[in-house]
């Protein structure tokens, strides 16, 4: 085990010992955050209070999406087997919340008493009351997927104000609340169907400050033709470019997540290494859950001090006696000009501070007379904690991740993929021929022994200088030819024989398609007369 000590010499407190990073973020978070957000009543405006769960729950991953856009298929695509309350179809079929989490045996825990249970992250979720508890489950069951992540399906985001009002909670709260909480989030969108609801835009709008777990899938891309898959794929950057307003472009993911036969199998390698990359991205959550946990916990810090000094500054322009309710609305109608003086003030960065809108809807509704005035001694807490602690933490998640050992999601689809012919890339590129009793090189080394005894050998071999001609009329860049060369020079005495020679053009013929450079030379590629026979 390792630890880090904490002196508090203003109250001389005895050291205190972390043992762990979660550890080490509840406590900071219990003895130097939380009461910063009581004081200003920073639940009420914003995020409920954190509790014990937050900090040891596994990394979860939210899907978010239009109705039949393949949410709860990408789920059952991951896990390899149906879950509890699973259903599918074209029509709007998921009415619920459903998070999909491990558990000894197959089962369902509805709503109500998911969010009583210390043991769950989702306690908090009370507070939206029992019409959305009544959508609100836990499907649990084993699998090995599921021992390293959990999967929150959402209901189908609809069209029309209708169906907006008829669910009886606020949606897009409710989002923003996992959104806070999980490590990553999946927007699907479907090739056929890229139009984007005001629900949907109004949801996309609510993940705002999470952009950095945003990711994007074009789904049942199978469907449509390589040209039209393009035009698909323009038309939905363009429209996300409209709802996320960042300057980076949203890391699309495009594909066909289910076990079905692909109907157009044209872009089949595209969709290959786009289901590889996004499953690395899911598979190494474990590993950097930690420091997700971290981030948000700065995250949070940031605006509770924000919130502190709006709230301080509301109520030090308040009268003490008469004029109190016209006052209020002048403030709150003012509230940007408060923003700015804060801004100008505390050297603050605008991104740090709230909604204007969100946070003048929710002043009119509370009592200014209850506001506290401001308190330096909390916010220098916290300052501590952000300038000291935080800082000695980074130092643990590192140590965390190298004293443990690779954290990864295995088992369901992720297993599909790392081994055998059906690998990603297995037998292409350097790959090629690994199967193969023959050396794959000496197809064509007929063609490049006919270049090779062009080039002046002597005793069988030609210098590197002499090599180097050759080579750089493949016109790839130095640092790619010296890594060939490395690959090539098998028995490292400077100079290539035929066989080198060949598998030095055969690197280039590689990485000339595309592909990239093994670090070490695979032993299918080794020369025949280098290998060692046993």
């Amino acid at each position: 085990m390792f630890s880090w000590v904490s002196k508090d010499a203003r109250r001389k407190k005895e050291p205190e010992l972390f043992q762990t990073v979660a550890e080490g973020l509840r406590q900071l978070y219990a003895q130097k955050l939380l009461p910063l957000e009581e004081h200003y009543r920073f639940h009420e405006f914003h995020s409920p209070a954190l509790e014990d769960a937050d900090f040891d729950n596994k990394p979860m991953v939210l899907l978010v999406g239009q109705y039949s856009t393949g949410k709860t298929t990408f789920i059952r695509h991951l896990i390899e087997q149906d879950f509890p309350g699973m259903r599918i179809g074209p029509e709007p079929t998921t009415d619920s919340f459903i998070a999909v989490m491990h558990g000894p045996t197959e089962g369902v825990v509805p709503g109500n008493a998911l969010v009583v249970d210390p043991r769950r992250p989702f306690r908090k979720l009370n507070a939206f009351g029992n019409a959305f508890l009544n959508r609100f489950m836990c499907a649990q069951l084993p699998n090995p997927v599921l021992d390293s992540i959990s999967i929150i399906d959402t209901p189908g985001i609809l069209s029309g104000e209708k169906q907006r009002i008829s669910r009886g909670y606020d949606f897009a709260a409710v989002l923003e609340w996992f959104a806070e909480r999980v490590d990553r989030i999946i927007l699907l969108f479907d090739a056929h169907k890229l139009d984007i609801s005001d629900e949907f835009s109004e949801v996309i709008k609510a993940l705002k400050n999470h952009e950095d777990k945003i990711r994007v899938v074009l789904n049942k891309a199978d469907q449509i033709e390589t040209q039209q898959l393009m035009r698909v794929y323009g038309a939905l950057m363009w429209s996300l470019g409209k709802i996320i307003n960042t300057p980076e472009v949203v890391r699309v993911y495009i594909g066909s997540f289910w076990s079905h036969p692909l109907l157009i199998p044209d872009n089949r390698k595209l969709f290959e290494a786009e289901e590889q990359d996004l499953f690395k991205d899911i598979q190494s959550l474990p590993r950097n859950a930690a420091l997700r946990k971290l981030n948000d916990l700065i995250k949070r810090a940031r605006l509770a001090k924000v919130h502190a000094y709006i709230i301080s500054s509301l109520k030090k322009e308040m009268p003490n006696v008469f004029g109190k309710e016209s006052k209020k609305k002048e403030l709150v109608n003012n509230l940007g000009e408060i923003y700015q003086k804060i801004e100008r003030e505390h050297q603050i960065s605008p991104g740090d501070f709230p909604s204007l809108r969100k946070m003048q809807e929710l002043l009119q509704t509370q009592d200014f007379n209850k506001f506290q005035a401001l308190k330096p001694k909390l916010l220098d807490t916290v300052d501590d904690m952000l300038a000291n602690d935080i800082a000695r933490l980074m130092v643990m998640v590192r140590q965390e991740e190298s004293l443990m050992p690779s954290q990864v999601v295995k088992g369901g689809a992720f297993d599909g993929t790392m081994n055998g012919p059906f690998g990603h890339g297995y037998g292409e590129g350097a790959g090629e021929g690994i199967d193969d009793v023959e050396w794959v090189v000496g197809k064509d080394k007929p063609t490049y022994d006919e270049i090779f005894y062009t080039l002046s050998p002597v005793n069988g071999k030609i210098t590197g200088a002499n090599a180097k001609k050759e080579m750089v009329k493949s016109k790839l860049p130095n640092t790619v030819l010296g890594k060939i060369w490395k690959l090539a020079d098998v028995d490292r005495d400077g100079l290539l024989d035929d066989e080198e020679f060949a598998l030095a053009n055969h690197l280039i013929k590689v990485k000339l398609e595309g592909h990239e450079l093994p670090a070490d030379l695979p032993p299918h590629l080794v020369p025949p007369s280098k290998r060692r026979h046993e």
